[in-house]
């Protein structure tokens, strides 16, 4: 069983680099703090780590990213040391909602602003609207996984992965967002 989950999630990785090169397709989105952003546009000024996610399992599994994320590319300490990083890059993490889900939009967002560490309201934005154009432009492969990407600022996808929190996958997108910084 195992030999089969890790071919599916490697299969789902591979099948997910279609769309590196390609540009992102452009999604209005709300944050939890009623921001609205424009996908890539609004990110132009830096790399970006964009999560997305259009089913409640993938939603779930969308969650197990927040805090190593946040870890990773959102967290600046008050007072770094001399041994301290951080990126700057922007992450966000996007609940899709769509089809028979858009009327729950608001309880959710409403929901979520209470419930949610205070930390993470900026990053976690809400898109309500098709699916349709998404799925095709950035080749979702099953609906129960979240999809993550990194842009460049030009709005392109220079990594693609899809699935649950694994280190291993952390590790590949940090490397993705080290290797981009490099040649910028």
């Amino acid at each position: 069983m195992k030999k089969i989950t890790y071919l599916t999630s490697f299969l789902v990785t591979l099948s997910s680099v279609a769309q590196v090169g390609s540009k992102f397709p452009p999604m209005e989105t709300e944050s939890l703090t009623n921001v609205i952003f424009d996908i890539p546009r609004d990110l132009a000024d830096k790399f970006s780590i964009v999560g997305l996610a259009y089913s409640k399992k993938s939603e779930d599994d969308l969650k197990t990213w927040f805090e190593p994320m946040f870890n990773q590319f959102i967290y600046k300490p008050e007072n770094p040391s001399v041994f301290d990083f951080s990126y700057d890059v922007h992450c966000y993490f996007i609940p899709m909602f769509t089809g028979a889900k858009r009327p729950a939009y608001q309880k959710v967002m409403k929901k979520l602003q209470k419930t949610i560490d205070k930390r993470l309201l900026p990053y976690v934005l809400f898109y309500k609207g098709s699916i349709k154009a998404y799925k095709t432009a950035l080749n979702f492969q099953g609906r129960d996984l979240p999809y993550f990407f990194v842009l460049n600022p030009e709005g392109e996808i220079v990594y693609a992965t899809a699935g649950k929190y694994t280190n291993s996958k952390m590790k590949e997108i940090v490397e993705a967002v080290d290797d981009a910084l490099e040649m910028n």
